[in-house]
């Protein structure tokens, strides 16, 4: 059998058994715009709309072996992170990412779910920094993951400018900073910047109900949703 020619994209994360996001919500995502997904599970969490029950991290030599297959027969445009749970997981997909280079790379360095629940080690932030923020093609925190990578808080879009700077300055090409989680009631204003420049995105705040993370998107906008070249 041929390898595949259609061009991939890959998500590298958690399982959620809500749907809602994580693996799921990435790989329907990139059905949505015809795009072929292709998943490495990180961890397997057991959670609904109303929180998470239980996490379990597999073995690093099953996301090794995912990763390698994934690799070693797709042709990958881009790759979304997303979950990774501890350092010995980010370890792994950041030997796989310097080693494979992706030509697009999306870092979505998940901690806290929208429920509350803790969903990265405090051990592993020091190689998130280290290890995969210097690879990202764009890193997209919420308010309160750019809060703790940079140790200080953020509440104004002053500050919000001000962190931009800040995970510039770990190597990312560039930032989505999205600031939902900034107090007020009118539209809620995301930044994305990098060495060019600022730009502010603002839209109506969304209210009510179970709203899944949105970075998954960002992998597609590269290489215009399609599924082929």
């Amino acid at each position: 059998m041929d390898s595949p020619t259609c061009l991939s994209a890959l998500t590298i994360a958690g399982s959620d058994s809500g749907g809602g996001a994580g693996i799921q919500a990435d790989l329907k995502t990139f059905a949505a715009h015809r795009v072929h997904g292709l998943s490495a599970i990180t961890a397997l969490t057991a959670q609904h709309t109303r929180g998470v029950v239980a996490v379990d991290v597999p073995a690093l030599e099953f996301l090794r072996a995912q990763l390698d297959a994934c690799f070693d027969d797709f042709e990958i445009g881009a790759v979304k992170l997303g979950m990774l749970a501890n350092a010995g997981v980010i370890g792994v997909v950041a030997d796989a990412m310097s080693a494979r280079r992706p030509p697009f790379l999306v870092v979505d360095p998940v901690m806290v779910a929208t429920s509350g629940a803790k969903l990265l080690e405090e051990a592993a932030l020091d190689a998130l920094r280290r290890r995969l923020i210097p690879l990202a093609s764009v890193l997209t925190p919420n308010l309160p993951e750019a809060e703790l990578l940079l140790g200080r808080r953020i509440d104004s879009l002053q500050a919000m400018h001000a962190a931009a700077d800040g995970l510039l300055s770990m190597g990312a090409a560039s930032v989505l900073l999205k600031g939902g989680h900034l107090a007020g009631e009118g539209d809620v204003v995301d930044l994305f910047a990098d060495a060019h420049g600022r730009h502010e995105i603002a839209h109506p705040r969304l209210r009510g109900g179970y709203r899944p993370g949105r970075s998954e998107v960002l992998v597609l906008d590269h290489f215009g949703a399609a599924p082929s070249r």
